[in-house]
């Protein structure tokens, strides 16, 4: 069976750098421009003449200040941060292209469902069906103590309280609001017909939310759903939620490993393995020739500080590993953080012993994903293993400076890609797609048999059709 070329979509947070530490000291980087929105339609315009399918939006409200115990080196590397909300462009980026979609993370933690769902099904109208929520609990204790938690919940309670969270905002999208509710009828005065708008009535133990959503139906109704929890709790979540699934590894074969699991939940949720997409964390330097590509990652690695790439990871784990010496491998670490990215390095893959600068070096370009570094047919061939030996379906690509980690890419390995069919040719910019439809193919506009949004939506269409 011939493979399905790779899904493309950029990675980036509306911050001066992302993943890569120091990024924004490289010459010509541009990363001071994320306050402008002339950069973010000029980035969304650039992405879409080169055919990727997306952006994705990380974000945080939180900032890393476990390191040391203070947010010092945090705030000298630029380390996510300063970071503005990144759901305020997409309309923005939206209106500037055709068919490029929008993935934003955003913490069901700090926002009641009611007010999500109705900024969710706003972008959802104003991008034309071209969005996705990313769905977090949130990590960052910086975060719980700001916004009036006094600290985080359990790591387990946290997916407590997103099951329930992710009932009512089902309930608001697919079960409220009937499909033919909206008459605009000017010859007697009906622009909404009131019976066929139904309150939820939802009372649970985290939540009440009695009343019917603000918004009506927007294109995709339920938003395209990402998820990126890596424990067991979080793979059952995706398995039963996700209809696209982020994975950080360090390998092609621990990234088989995950896409197994994240298969095999899907199944045991009752739904297709297939309708949850797999796609990965890569960083891509490239160059004409290997060698050149190795020296421009040495130049970045120049940037690189040790203290600025475990500020990042103090902040992903909760785990301070200032008081560490840098050469002694680490062993894992219980934390209420990322306990994912601690067992990235210290389990899951025992044919080496981590140590801190280990960790600095590796995390420095390009975060908790791997790097890819050659010429355009090395980055081929090796795009082409974490297609067909991991069994991947997309990739979120870093950058080293943005954007012209991008640019590159573009310019250099896109061609080559395209040739070998691992990326697919440019579509039609005159027929645009849902981000559902992207991933689903054209008349995908909902969520698919067997999701819970789904059963929602059936369950009010038997309702109203009066049919038990």
């Amino acid at each position: 069976m011939q493979k399905r070329p790779l899904s493309l979509f950029a990675f980036d947070v509306a911050a001066p750098a992302h993943l890569t530490a120091g990024s924004w000291r490289n010459e010509g980087d541009q990363g001071h421009r994320y306050t402008d929105l002339n950069y973010w339609t000029e980035t969304a315009r650039l992405l879409e003449s080169a055919g990727f399918d997306g952006i994705f939006f990380a974000d945080t409200v939180g900032y890393h200040d476990v390191y040391e115990g203070k947010p010092d080196e945090a705030l000298r590397d630029a380390a996510q941060f300063p970071v503005n909300d990144p759901m305020l462009m997409i309309s923005a980026m939206a209106a500037a292209t055709k068919h490029l979609t929008f993935g934003v993370t955003c913490s069901l933690t700090y926002e009641q469902p009611y007010l999500l769902a109705r900024r969710f099904s706003t972008l959802d109208h104003l991008t034309r069906g071209r969005i996705g929520w990313n769905i977090v609990t949130s990590y960052s204790e910086s975060a719980a103590r700001n916004l009036g938690h006094g600290k985080q919940l359990d790591h387990d309670e946290r997916y407590e309280v997103a099951e329930e969270y992710m009932d009512v905002v089902y309930k608001l999208w697919e079960s409220s609001w009937e499909a033919d509710a909206v008459v605009r009828d000017t010859e007697n005065g009906t622009y909404i017909e009131p019976s066929k708008v139904h309150p939820i009535e939802h009372s649970g133990q985290y939540f009440s939310v009695q009343g019917f959503p603000l918004c009506e139906p927007s294109p995709q109704r339920t938003p395209v759903l990402f998820q990126a929890g890596a424990s067991s709790r979080g793979m059952a979540f995706a398995g039963k939620h996700a209809e696209a699934v982020f994975i950080n590894t360090v390998s092609v074969e621990q990234a088989r490993r995950s896409v197994e699991k994240i298969r095999q939940a899907t199944a045991e949720a009752g739904r297709d393995p297939q309708d949850v997409k797999v796609i990965v964390l890569l960083t891509v330097i490239v160059a004409p020739t290997d060698e050149e590509a190795r020296n421009k990652h040495e130049r970045y690695l120049q940037n690189v500080t040790v203290e600025g790439a475990l500020a990042r990871f103090g902040g992903w784990t909760g785990v301070d590993l200032s008081s560490y010496d840098p050469d002694t491998p680490l062993k894992s670490i219980q934390t209420k953080g990322v306990q994912s990215v601690v067992d990235m390095f210290s389990k899951t893959d025992p044919d080496r012993d981590w140590t801190p600068r280990d960790i600095a070096r590796f995390l420095g370009i390009g975060g908790t994903g791997s790097t890819i570094i050659g010429s355009p047919a090395t980055v081929a061939s090796e795009l082409k293993r974490w297609r067909d030996e991991a069994g991947v379906d997309g990739i979120n690509l870093s950058y080293t400076t943005k954007p012209g980690g991008w640019e590159q890419f573009i310019e250099l390995a896109l061609p080559e890609l395209r040739r070998q069919g691992l990326v697919a040719e440019l579509s039609d910019p005159e027929q645009p797609l849902t981000l559902r439809e992207k991933f689903s193919g054209p008349g995908s506009t909902y969520t698919a048999p067997g999701h819970p949004a789904t059963d929602r939506r059936e369950a009010r269409t038997a309702v109203s059709a009066g049919t038990p």
